[in-house]
């Protein structure tokens, strides 16, 4: 009798052990618990130390740190370079913006018009433009710093000469540097656009193209009606994307032009390396670091008003 009621017992053991099994299957925290902890790890908990420091004047170059509050923002807010600054990142990532997502829209309306048509090519150039995004963005920036080499032995010049111009200093004239670093960055960076919205163009229903046809609506009228309203949401996240993408570039640009001539290409992101690890101001090079993650949330504020899609996200 004994040996039975404690088999029963197992057995209703083992049925709400299995029982709690399921639920935690069920659940959706097991499976988001892995990336919460990484998040929490590798990008909240640097977050944090990065505002915390920005309130002190640590160094690298001595020992200890004092909390001084907000004088790190008010001598940066103060100092006319980081406005120059601020205008030079500002024209680099709004230039970028723009560049990597129309070129990215027309890639992959070209590369969508194709794969239903059947052309022969598509392949070949979606791997074409993807080998730009794959390397590393420090490799871009040495290839495109030989290629504008200022002399006939430069790639671009030596073309250009053949054409009887030039030869032109890409990197050494102010506006052209500038200039320069945009064109580069977006032959790099319009693949990422081109994924995204390719992908997006693969969720518009077939559908709404026949209806728009049987109605009448020429190819303009069913891209601007059918198209651009269905790919809101994608060029939306694409947006804020390559937005973060643009502000934040720095290897691109370190191995390009170094933040030069002068201070022509020097973006926020090469002034917070200058401070922090050349002349070893972590503080100020912290609190710079949370000006630009402060434009970034106040810029993707300002997407989500512009697309106004709170109902589809």
């Amino acid at each position: 009798m004994a040996t039975a009621d404690q088999d029963g017992l197992v057995r209703r053991g083992f049925g709400r052990v299995r029982g709690l099994s399921r639920r935690l299957i069920d659940h959706p925290l097991p499976w988001l618990l892995p990336t919460l902890v990484a998040l929490g790890v590798f990008q909240l908990y640097p977050m944090i130390e990065a505002v915390t420091m920005s309130l002190t004047d640590e160094s690298l170059i001595r020992q200890g740190s004092e909390f001084v509050g907000l004088d790190q923002y008010t001598r940066l807010l103060s100092d006319p370079e980081f406005y120059e600054m601020l205008r030079i990142t500002a024209i680099y990532a709004f230039s970028s913006v723009i560049l990597h997502v129309l070129l990215g829209l027309v890639l992959a309306l070209a590369i969508d018009y194709g794969v239903r048509r059947g052309l022969h090519g598509h392949l070949t150039t979606r791997v074409s433009v993807l080998l730009a995004w794959i390397v590393p963005g420090i490799i871009i920036g040495l290839v495109w710093k030989v290629m504008l080499v200022e002399t006939e032995f430069g790639a671009v010049n030596h073309f250009l000469g053949l054409l009887g111009i030039g030869p032109i200093p890409f990197r050494s004239d102010p506006q052209l540097a500038l200039v320069s670093t945009i064109i580069a960055g977006t032959w790099r960076g319009t693949a990422f656009s081109m994924i995204m919205i390719y992908g997006g163009l693969q969720r518009v229903p077939q559908r709404l193209y026949e209806a728009a046809r049987v109605d009448g609506a020429g190819r303009w009228a069913r891209f601007r009606h059918v198209t651009l309203p269905q790919l809101k949401p994608v060029l939306f996240v694409t947006t804020v994307l390559v937005t973060i993408y643009a502000l934040n570039t720095f290897d691109l640009i370190f191995a390009l032009t170094g933040g030069g001539p002068g201070r022509a290409t020097q973006v926020l992101s090469l002034f917070m390396y200058e401070e922090a690890f050349e002349k070893y101001a972590l503080g100020r090079g912290a609190a710079i670091a949370v000006v630009m993650l402060c434009i970034n949330l106040l810029l993707t504020g300002v997407y989500l008003y512009m697309f106004d899609i709170g109902d589809e996200i």
